[in-house]
C-alpha cells in the first residue's frame, strides 16, 4: 500500500502512458508479459521494463505459473486512480465572484498594500 509520502514518487512513476495501459489492462485481470505484448504491439523488453519500474514501487507484483510470469494489480490505491483517471467533466468550475475575470465582488481575505 502507497504511504502518503511515496504518493508523488508513484505519480511521477504513473506518468508515462504505456505504464498507465499497463496497469488499466491489469484492473480487468491478470495478465501475463505475452498478453501485453500482443495488445501493446512494442517489444517484449520494453515492457518488462515498465513492469519492473511497476514492481519496484509495489504497485503490481508477479506469481510464476510454468515458463509464464502472471502479473497483477497489488495496490488498492490503483483502481481508484484509474477511476478517477477515466473519468469525465463538463465544463469549468465557476469563478469566484471577487474574480477579476467576472469583475465582480470583493476579495473576501485582507489585501496587501
Amino acid at each position: 500500500m502507497i504511504c502518503e509520502t511515496d504518493k508523488l514518487d508513484v505519480l511521477k512513476v504513473l506518468a508515462h502512458p504505456v505504464r498507465i495501459q499497463i496497469l488499466e489492462e491489469l484492473s480487468k485481470g491478470v495478465k501475463c508479459v505475452s498478453d501485453l505484448e500482443d495488445f501493446f504491439e512494442i517489444r517484449q523488453s520494453n515492457i518488462s521494463q515498465h513492469l519492473s519500474l511497476l514492481r519496484r514501487y509495489d504497485l503490481i507484483d508477479y506469481y510464476i505459473d510454468g515458463r509464464l510470469r502472471c502479473y497483477f494489480l497489488k495496490d488498492p490505491f490503483i483502481p481508484d486512480l484509474l477511476q478517477l483517471l477515466g473519468k469525465r467533466y463538463e465544463g469549468d468550475l465557476p469563478a469566484p465572484a471577487c474574480c477579476p475575470v467576472t469583475k465582480k465582488g470583493k476579495y473576501p481575505g485582507d489585501r496587501r498594500n
